[in-house]
């Protein structure tokens, strides 16, 4: 019986499988629009694989999709102990099924041939959108993301966004020379900031709140208040001022952005001695927030 399990999958590892090429699937079409239709006309380079995979088709007519692979080959024999297998095997499904957008079917969509600064721009926004969806399913496109994990292993002081950025700066200053002018530096830079603010904002900006934290001597009555004008829990934490010597009440308050102006006020008004603080969360789940996230 056992054994029959092992072989026969069950119905949530079809579901999750299922949900995997969804995603794929949708994050390969939104990533080879990034790259072919916005991109792929617009005289620059953005960083990563892709990056080298634009320069030698404007060079020499190679296919993308296929540079792209190709040149993934080598990454994942390299980072195969610093990745894990879980995550080569579903980069690999990514990285053909968005490969088979990128020489397959694109193609036959006609490029954008606008201005090159909205181009980098909508091609860094349709490439995070694209690379965000890879991620949300423990997947990724990846060239960069394997290198900078090996290099990250090798070298632990070293942190991943920092090697991610200095890898992604040579592929576009290779730009300068190939394409012949400096503003494909710029459109490549500019392309690549985009692509990671959408990838984060995707990732965690959807959840994101503000966490107030304040420390009062008059804790009941202020969190009352902050109750009745921000519809907001509160907890409450007992304190001691090492420099005075008496008890303090410190409040926790997670709030939306739109909020925090009515929690300050509550605050002011309860207790104008109060020392508050406002610091940005990258997300809030719970209670009175949006729920948390079941994977498939």
């Amino acid at each position: 019986m056992s054994d029959r399990k092992t072989i026969i999958p069950s119905k949530s590892d079809f579901k999750t499988f299922i949900c995997d090429i969804i995603y794929d699937i949708a994050g390969s079409v939104l990533y080879a629009a990034g790259i072919y239709t916005f991109a792929g006309n617009a005289g620059f380079a953005p960083g990563g694989i892709s990056g080298i995979a634009l320069i030698l088709n404007y060079l020499w007519g190679l296919p993308v999709g296929i540079v792209t692979l190709l040149f993934n080959i080598p990454l994942v024999f390299i980072s195969y102990r610093a990745v894990g297998r879980t995550l080569l095997l579903k980069s690999a499904r990514t990285m053909l099924i968005s490969s088979f957008f990128l020489d397959v079917v694109f193609p036959f969509i006609p490029m954008y041939n606008g201005n090159r600064l909205m181009a980098s721009i909508y091609s860094g926004v349709f490439m995070g959108a694209g690379m965000a969806l890879f991620y949300m399913r423990g997947s990724s496109s990846g060239g960069i993301d394997f290198l900078a994990l090996t290099i990250k292993k090798k070298k632990p002081h070293m942190s991943i966004g920092v090697i991610t950025l200095l890898i992604d700066l040579v592929v576009i200053l290779l730009g300068w020379p190939v394409f012949g002018d400096v503003d494909s530096v710029l459109y490549g830079v500019t392309s690549t900031g985009v692509s990671t603010i959408v990838i984060d904002k995707i990732l965690y900006g959807i959840g994101a709140g503000t966490l107030a934290i304040i420390i009062t001597a008059n804790g009941k009555e202020t969190a009352k208040k902050i109750s009745e004008r921000a519809r907001r829990g509160v907890t409450s934490v007992k304190a001691v001022g090492e420099y005075t010597g008496t008890g303090r009440d410190v409040l926790l308050c997670a709030c939306s952005k739109a909020e925090a102006y009515l929690v300050k006020s509550a605050v002011q008004e309860t207790d104008g001695e109060a020392f508050v603080m406002f610091t940005e969360t990258s997300e809030v789940f719970g209670e009175g927030f949006t729920k948390e996230r079941i994977q498939l």
